[in-house]
Parts: C-alpha cells; structure tokens; sequence
C-alpha cells in the first residue's frame, strides 16, 4: 500500500513503533542514501578512469596512486554500504525492519535514525562487541 509521508514528518515514540509511516520515512532514507552513494561511486568511477597514470613525475605518479588506492577503498566501503541498504529494504518488504534480529525486541528509533541498515539492538550489538573482544584476544 502507498503512504504519502507528510514533508516535515518524522518518527516518534508516541506513535505505534513501524507503523507505516515510520516504515515509509525509513524506506525513503535508505533510497536516498542508496542514491548519494551511486552517485558519489559514479564520480569516483569518472575521475578513476581519467587516469593520469602517464604522468612523468615520478611523486605525481605517487600521489596519484594513493589517491587512486583511496578512491577504491572509498567505492568499496560504498558498495558494502549499499548491499546492506539494499538488505534492510528487504526487512521493509517482509515487515522484519526494525526489529532486533537476534531478540525479536524493537531496535529504537534513535538508533535507526543514526544507522537505518541497523540489524542488531544496542544490547545485542554490545554483546556482539563484546564477544569479539574476546575471541580477538586469544
């Protein structure tokens, strides 16, 4: 079903937690998150194909290949970024969003507003955090 989302809306506790309003306002961030970040890899792809590989300078040269080392770390970051949009839209599809996958417990709107590709609770991120401290540390 289509929600029309008012402009100057935005979740809040008082409301039923991923009612279709707050699944509407989630599903448009993550589309316009998704599209910044094909457009920033776009421009990255553009100025990477440009070259410059044939520059004499040998710390031209240099310079560019960090730039260049940069750019595809960068594109790679953002291709990580958008399959896991891509994975929290499909949450919005099977009306799993928002939801701890580990609990079942609402992750929390504050939590999603600051990172809506969000799969884990705070708690159960912080075990999970904690958990990896220890294995990290054998």
């Amino acid at each position: 079903m289509m929600v029309t989302l008012p402009p100057d809306y935005r979740p809040s506790d008082t409301e039923e937690f991923m009612n279709p309003l707050q699944i509407e306002y989630f599903r448009q961030k993550l589309l316009r998150w998704r599209t910044d970040l094909l457009r920033e890899a776009d421009g990255t792809l553009a100025s990477l194909s440009e070259g410059g590989i044939n520059e004499s300078d040998i710390t031209d040269r240099a310079s560019i290949e960090t730039d260049r080392a940069l750019e595809l770390r960068t594109r790679d970051r953002a291709r990580k970024l958008i399959a896991k949009i891509d994975q929290a839209l499909l949450r919005i599809e099977n009306g799993s969003y928002g939801f701890c996958e580990e609990t079942g417990e609402p992750i929390g709107l504050r939590r999603l507003e600051a990172r809506p590709i969000a799969t884990l609770s705070i708690e159960a991120q912080e075990r999970h955090e904690r958990m990896e401290r220890v294995h990290r540390d054998d």
